[in-house]
C-alpha cells in the first residue's frame, strides 16, 4: 500500500483518513484478517506495554546489577520536587525507563521496534494519555501510527543496532513515537511526518555500544532521551515547524550513516562506552574475564 513516508502521507491526506487507519487497512489486507482481529491483536500488545510500565514503576533489578530502580527514583522526584523539565516529559521518561528496566530484568515487553528501544513508544503513550485522555481505540491507533513509520524504516533502512547503530533502534523508536503523539494530539499526517523527521535527525550517528554486550548500559537511559526527544519533536511539528530535509531523505541519511559506521560501534561491545575503563571493568566483573563477552 505504501513504500515510504511520502506515499503514506499522500494516502492519508487524499483519502482524509488517519495514518493509523492506513496502517490498519494494510494489515487487514496483508494478513487477510478482519478489522476486529487486527485491532484485538494490537490491543494485546498494548496490554503487554501497560503491564511492563506498571511492573517497572514498582521497581525491578537486572540480573547483572547494572540497571534497575531508576524509574522509581524519577517518580519519587516528580512527587517530591518541581522537575525542571515538567511532569509530562519526565513522566514519559520514567515510563520509558520502566519498560527497559523490565526488559533488562528478563520481563515481558513489546519490541517497538526492538527490545533495546522498547521504552520510547509506551513511555510517551502512557504519559501523553494522561494529558489527552484518549479512548482505548485511540491508544491502539497510537501503536498503528508508530508502526506505520517503523514499517517504512524497516523496509528502507534498518532498525537493529547491529546493522546501523543505536540511531536505528532508539532513533527510530523516538521518531515513531513523535509521529504517533502528533496524531493523538490532533495533528495532520504531514505534521506526523515532520515530527518523525525532526526526531530522527536529532539522533543521527548514535552508536550502539552496550557495556558487557548487555541491553542495559547505556540503552535504558537512551530510551529516556528518546522519549523526551519524541515529545519535543511532536510539539515542534504541532507548532508548525517543518524539517528542511524531507522525512524519507532523513531515513536515507540514517541508512548511509549506519552503513559507514565502524563495526566496533554496532552492538559488538568493542567500542564507545563499552570500551571505556569502567565499561571493561564492569564486563570483567560480570563475566569473570575481561576477554569474555556475549
Amino acid at each position: 500500500m505504501f513504500r515510504n513516508v511520502a506515499e503514506l502521507v499522500e494516502i492519508a491526506t487524499n483519502e482524509n483518513i488517519l495514518i493509523s487507519e492506513v496502517m490498519i487497512r494494510q494489515e487487514m489486507d496483508v494478513h487477510d484478517k478482519s478489522r476486529e482481529e487486527i485491532m484485538n491483536q494490537m490491543e494485546k500488545n498494548l496490554h503487554v506495554m501497560e503491564n511492563a510500565v506498571e511492573e517497572g514503576l514498582k521497581g525491578v533489578k537486572s540480573h547483572s546489577g547494572l540497571t534497575g530502580g531508576d524509574a522509581v527514583l524519577l517518580q519519587k522526584y516528580m512527587q517530591e520536587q518541581n522537575p525542571l523539565s515538567g511532569n509530562l516529559l519526565l513522566d514519559a521518561v520514567s515510563k520509558a525507563v520502566a519498560t527497559n528496566e523490565v526488559n533488562a530484568a528478563m520481563g515481558t515487553i513489546c519490541a517497538t521496534p526492538t527490545a533495546g528501544s522498547a521504552g520510547c513508544v509506551p513511555g510517551t503513550l502512557f504519559a501523553v494519555a494522561d494529558r489527552l485522555n484518549p479512548t482505548r481505540e485511540q491508544m491502539i491507533r497510537y501503536l498503528f501510527t508508530s508502526g506505520a513509520f517503523g514499517f517504512v524504516v524497516a523496509n528502507n533502512a534498518f532498525i537493529s543496532g547491529a546493522a546501523g547503530g543505536c540511531q536505528a533502534e532508539v532513533g527510530s523508536a523516538a521518531a515513531m513515537a513523535a509521529a504517533a503523539i502528533v496524531e493523538m494530539a490532533g495533528g495532520t499526517p504531514q505534521q506526523s511526518s515532520e515530527a518523525f523527521a525532526i526526531s530522527l535527525k536529532n539522533m543521527l550517528g548514535l552508536v550502539c555500544d552496550p557495556v558487557a554486550g548487555l541491553v542495559e548500559v547505556p540503552c535504558v537511559k537512551r530510551n529516556a532521551a528518546g522519549a523526551s526527544n519524541a515529545i519535543v519533536s511532536a510539539d515542534m511539528a504541532l507548532a508548525g515547524i517543518t524539517s528542511r530535509i524531507p522525512c524519507d531523505e532523513v531515513i536515507g541519511a540514517m541508512y548511509r550513516i549506519g552503513k559507514t559506521m565502524p563495526t566496533a560501534l554496532r552492538e559488538t561491545a568493542e567500542g564507545g562506552l563499552a570500551a571505556t575503563p569502567t565499561g571493561r571493568a564492569l564486563a570483567a566483573k560480570i563475566y569473570g574475564s575481561p576477554d569474555k563477552k556475549v
